[in-house]
């Protein structure tokens, strides 16, 4: 997934591999390695590659150990990728012990709604892992039109997405090709 990311970010930058290669360094057959997914970067060289691209760093690096299968390709996981944001936190309530089997988390967020339960509830802590791809029924956290949400994932067929709310009173939000939506990342419990 990382060479997919640099890859995007690239081409939506309106630079050439010639380019990048050029400004980073890095022999052209090395980086078309890359941005194939044959070869995965140092972080040296992501470093480097993001440096040139004018993109935070640890936003690339969240995708380094990801891949993308088919469901995710379904609905162009690659379009909802924040790779040139970085999460704003209004408050910080200190340290939280991080389970075991979420090792990759990098953040725990305490819930401010009823909307997951009894899934997830209110004033709960959930553990984020950033820039993860998600499959249909997964938790994330999302940013929907600037609005910040936790919510199930639903793909249905030809990639539609459904934000879904387990508490049965909240309506699902149907997301049209006018919608701004970057998944955050997944939500463990």
């Amino acid at each position: 997934m990382i060479g997919d990311m640099i890859s995007k970010v690239r081409k939506e930058k309106g630079m050439t591999k010639t380019e990048l290669a050029r400004l980073t360094d890095i022999n052209i057959g090395h980086l078309t390695h890359i941005e194939k997914g044959e070869r995965n970067p140092s972080h040296k060289t992501l470093k480097s590659i993001c440096k040139a691209l004018g993109v935070p760093y640890q936003q690339l690096m969240f995708t380094y150990d990801k891949t993308i299968n088919e469901e995710q390709e379904s609905y162009h996981v690659m379009d909802h990728i924040a790779y040139n944001k970085v999460l704003a936190i209004d408050s910080i309530g200190g340290y939280i012990d991080c389970p075991p089997d979420v090792p990759s988390s990098a953040i725990a967020i305490k819930v401010q709604d009823d909307a997951m339960s009894p899934f997830l509830n209110k004033d709960s802590y959930v553990f984020l892992e950033f820039n993860t791809p998600l499959n249909s029924k997964e938790i994330g956290l999302f940013q929907l039109n600037g609005k910040i949400l936790i919510r199930r994932f639903i793909v249905r067929k030809g990639g539609k997405i459904i934000l879904r709310a387990d508490n049965k009173s909240i309506e699902d939000i149907m997301i049209t090709d006018k919608d701004s939506l970057y998944i955050i990342g997944k939500i463990y419990k």
